[in-house]
């Protein structure tokens, strides 16, 4: 019953657990399996490997041997590769590759497959689970973990040593080992004074860090790139000085001077701030200079490009002969939503001689993937930060400023800009939600119901995404739901990817899968991918929201969404609205203390480490 639940979530598309580990029970009996829930569906370039039938075949055989269901079998060939049958013939905890798939599930299956040799101490379970833990932290943000939080979650799961577990898992090179120093050397034991000055004598506090080799591979090419455009100085001409003084701002007057005479610098501030970056983009381009301006979301203007387009190559300046883009000044906005495989690959493609501008604000969710990009460069201060004065103007901007330090402020809001509206139950919240989009604020303020965004935190409960989209849908675009569920003029949005949620309207559906038309264009979502990357959009998540703005926004707050809550959740929910928000206020107290005492969850990264390790180094004579 267990693994059939968890073909059910597979088939689904079931988004993978997204905590550190799981409360492993005191005594072995079956775990409950989360209900499922929708999952992004993997990047076309990972899908295209398709499993030949006798590798399903096979897979298929094991299961049935073990007691698996065989609708696992193609999931599992297509994570495992074409040895998938004999890999969990000779390791059947390898079934964890299926993300929906527990360990307790695994378990259970490795007992019927091996008997009574398939111990919580077995090294193919504790090497697997090691690498399945570090996974799913992973999946929280974190590009590595303590190794003393992961030998705790590993007892959890009833590995008798697992100090042991995670020294073979090191041995055998399944995960990786780092030492990261804390602070300057502390001096020795030494009897004399000279001694103890000998560097010999010094002992290096660290920390062990243990992580998988594609995240860790990635944190060190990143640093190494920045490091590189952190190197790099410029004589700033009159011309960046005349350009400085005819900014728009003097924020953007800093900035440009900034930029001028260094190879990396970081911008933070709010949605006004964002001018400053635009405003040096335009100066770069007077002088001469080819430029990008890179953002996370569509939108903009023709001059703005997504990162996922420009990565992608198509969007962009295109790239040299040697494979790096051919542009003088990247400026990247939205840089909080950079997770290091991105950043990675953005930073690597920067040719040497060009400048890098990362752009954002910090107190925004942070990136759907690994990593905690932007707040690492910050926190290494390794080059010049430019911080905005220009505050976000309006009740809104004093509101969304106020939360960003830890203060719900009732701001005066003589236009209605802020309207708070009570309710007492998720029934009720949906009703209203409904009613503001249909009909309040589009008469208050003239805005279309299409310009009105609903946020809330989650995408289940009765006023989840899932709820709210069906009442707005009956109210706004009532339908059978023809393709798959949706009609033309339906808006949803198209999830290609982990972290990318794109604004978009149905227009038709025909064999090739379901047209959709996006910022101007038509796409084309095939059919067997509908279910898994679209959605209905008139209410999405904050995470989804993030690096988008509405002319209103609708945020809906039902009492079981209270322990969902975090002043970075509120920060960024609030803030997408350009002329209005509306709260459907249904968490009581529980609204100001996630803003005033929850903060955004720590994330465990190498980042800021390597990059102060690499300027160190840089700075030493020789």
């Amino acid at each position: 019953a267990d693994l059939l639940a968890a073909v059910r979530a597979v088939e689904g598309g079931a988004k993978p657990s997204s905590v550190y580990f799981d409360d492993a029970p005191a005594a072995p009996r079956k775990a409950p399996v989360a209900p499922p829930a929708p999952r992004p569906a993997a990047p076309a370039a990972v899908a295209a490997s398709v499993p030949s039938a006798d590798t399903v075949e096979g897979v298929r055989a094991v299961l049935a041997r073990g007691g698996a269901p065989e609708a696992l079998a193609g999931p599992a060939a297509a994570a495992l590769g074409e040895d998938a049958a004999g890999q969990l013939t000779e390791n059947p905890w390898r079934l964890l590759s299926l993300p929906a798939v527990r360990p307790t599930q695994a378990d259970g299956f490795a007992r019927a497959l091996l008997g009574a040799e398939a111990g919580p101490g077995d090294e193919r379970r504790t090497t697997v689970l090691v690498g399945w833990l570090l996974a799913q932290a992973g999946l929280k943000g974190h590009t590595a973990l303590e190794a003393p939080v992961l030998e705790k979650a590993l007892a959890q799961y009833g590995v008798p040593d697992p100090a042991e577990a995670l020294e073979l898992a090191i041995a055998e090179g399944s995960v990786l080992v780092f030492h990261e120093p804390l602070g300057p050397p502390v001096a020795g034991t030494a009897e004399n004074a000279a001694d103890a000055e000998d560097a010999e004598d010094a002992e290096q506090p660290v920390r062990v860090l243990v992580g998988l080799e594609g995240a860790a591979m990635a944190e060190e090419s990143l640093a190494d790139g920045l490091a590189r455009l952190a190197a790099g100085t410029f004589d700033a001409s009159e011309d960046w000085e005349r350009a400085a003084g005819s900014a728009p701002s003097p924020s953007a007057s800093e900035l440009i001077r900034a930029v001028a005479g260094h190879g990396l610098v970081t911008h933070t501030g709010g949605e006004a701030a964002r001018a400053e970056p635009v405003a040096l983009a335009a100066a770069a381009r007077e002088l001469g200079l080819r430029v990008c301006l890179a953002a996370h979301a569509p939108g903009g203007g023709p001059d703005r490009v997504t990162v996922a387009g420009l990565l992608s190559g198509a969007e962009g300046p295109g790239r040299d002969t040697d494979g790096q883009f051919a542009l003088d000044l990247l400026v990247v906005l939205d840089a909080p939503q950079l997770d290091v495989e991105t950043a990675a690959a953005l930073v690597e493609s920067v040719p040497d001689g060009a400048r890098l501008v990362l752009s954002g604000d910090p107190g925004v969710l942070g990136s759907a993937g690994a990593g905690r990009v932007f707040a690492d460069v910050l926190a290494a201060r390794t080059c010049p930060q430019l911080v905005s004065r220009t505050p976000d103007p309006g009740p809104l901007g004093e509101l969304v400023s106020g939360v960003g330090i830890g203060e719900l402020n009732q701001v005066d809001a003589p236009g209605k800009e802020v309207v708070i509206v009570p309710v007492k139950d998720a029934g009720e919240a949906v009703h209203r939600a409904v009613q503001l989009v249909a009909e309040s604020v589009p008469r208050a303020f003239g805005i279309p119901a299409d310009s009105v965004q609903v946020i809330t935190p989650g995408h289940g409960g009765s006023a989840g995404t899932r709820a709210l989209n069906a009442a707005l849908k009956e109210r706004l675009n009532p339908g059978p739901g023809r393709f798959g569920g949706f009609d033309p003029g339906d808006r949803v949005v198209h999830v290609p990817s982990a972290g990318r949620a794109l604004p978009a309207r149905v227009v038709s559906a025909d064999a090739e899968g379901l047209h959709l038309e996006r910022a101007g264009a038509r796409i084309v979502v095939a059919k067997e991918l509908v279910e898994s990357q679209v959605r209905h959009g008139w209410a999405v998540t904050a995470h989804q929201a993030v690096g988008t703005r509405w002319p209103a926004v609708v945020v809906v707050l039902p009492g079981d969404a209270a322990q969902a809550l975090s002043r970075d959740w509120v920060y960024t929910a609030f803030g997408r609205g350009e002329r209005h928000l509306s709260v459907v206020h249904g968490v009581d107290q529980a609204l100001p203390h996630a803003v005033a005492e929850v903060p955004a969850k720590p994330r465990t990264t190498r980042l800021t480490g390597l990059l102060t390790a690499l300027a160190t180094a840089g700075a030493q004579p020789g």
